[in-house]
């Protein structure tokens, strides 16, 4: 199975400040991870800037300017979460671009399945605003592109952070060629999430109360989500890879395990193989224990090479 691994050194220079939950270390563990010989097959690839027209497609234009106008010195705080430092927009640019890149690569066909490791997350960016350690929404810019450069018709987001994307649902609730499913901790930030929000009828949302465990969790997705993910019949699968669900992640309390992701992973590359044929792309949100980061995404990865 080709799989391609999106990243770039940039994203280390997003300074967040100290004690910042959303630091750089994260990602160095994650990468670290990756370089294990159990992945030695992977398509190494450098995460590109994202072009203004890929910003625009998913976000307003006067917020894409407010970003690229900060100077990000001193590191400040743009919202309560939310840092922008030196490194900032470049790292933004290229989580964002990764994306973009990562859904060329599968339409292209030299890869079947990418993943791209990058911060600043992304799917609580609304249209207009940042929010949540997030900058640019970069699932959506991904699913933008699969529509405007690739005019697919049915794009399948399919988020498991803890915590709900309400970016990307406020980016999409109104577009019924993409379907959104999150399962997430209730009550949890952002507030969001409820199983009410359906959008256009294109909105899912599972709430999981806090410490639910992976049986729960493999429960709901069995009954709710992938039925309904099947039924979309999706071209491409575009995954908010968040692994603070993980019982070790200090963020939240859901009680998930390196098996369970493992599994979803599974469970999602089947609904992709008999649809799309197997084109997935998942790109790295939360996750905040260092340790269980690198073993979920080292785990997630795994289960994309069908190894």
């Amino acid at each position: 199975m080709s799989v391609a691994l999106f990243t770039h050194p940039a994203a280390l220079g997003h300074d967040t400040g100290p004690d910042h939950p959303e630091c750089a270390e994260r990602l160095r563990y994650v990468l670290r991870a990756l370089d294990a010989p159990d992945f030695a097959h992977l398509l190494r690839e450098l995460a590109p800037l994202a072009t203004p027209a890929q910003l625009k497609a998913a976000h307003d234009a006067d917020y894409i300017d407010a970003v690229l106008g900060w100077s990000g010195e001193p590191v400040r705080h743009i919202d309560g979460d939310t840092v922008f430092g030196p490194g900032t927009r470049e790292a933004a640019l290229r989580a964002a671009g990764g994306g973009a890149a990562a859904v060329d690569a599968v339409m292209e066909g030299w890869a079947q399945a990418a993943f791209v490791a990058m911060r600043p997350p992304g799917h609580h960016a609304e249209a207009d605003r940042p929010m949540g350690f997030c900058v640019f929404n970069n699932a959506a810019v991904a699913a933008r592109q699969a529509q405007r450069q690739w005019g697919l018709t049915r794009i399948a987001i399919v988020d498991f952070d803890v915590h709900h994307g309400n970016g990307t649902q406020h980016i999409f609730s109104a577009d019924p060629q993409v379907f959104y499913a999150s399962s997430h901790q209730s009550p949890c930030f952002p507030g969001t999430g409820a199983q009410s929000e359906t959008g256009m009828g294109n909105i899912l949302n599972i709430p999981l109360p806090p410490g639910a465990t992976g049986e729960v969790f493999r429960a709901a997705w069995s009954t709710a989500l992938l039925p309904r993910l099947a039924d979309f019949a999706p071209q491409i699968l575009i995954l908010s890879a968040g692994f603070d669900a993980h019982a070790a992640d200090p963020l939240a309390q859901l009680r998930l395990k390196e098996p369970d992701f493992a599994w979803a992973t599974r469970e999602l590359l089947a609904i992709a193989d008999a649809h799309c044929p197997g084109r997935v792309v998942s790109l790295l949100e939360g996750g905040y224990d260092p340790t269980a980061l690198a073993q979920s995404c080292a785990t997630h990865v795994r289960a994309l090479m069908r190894l």
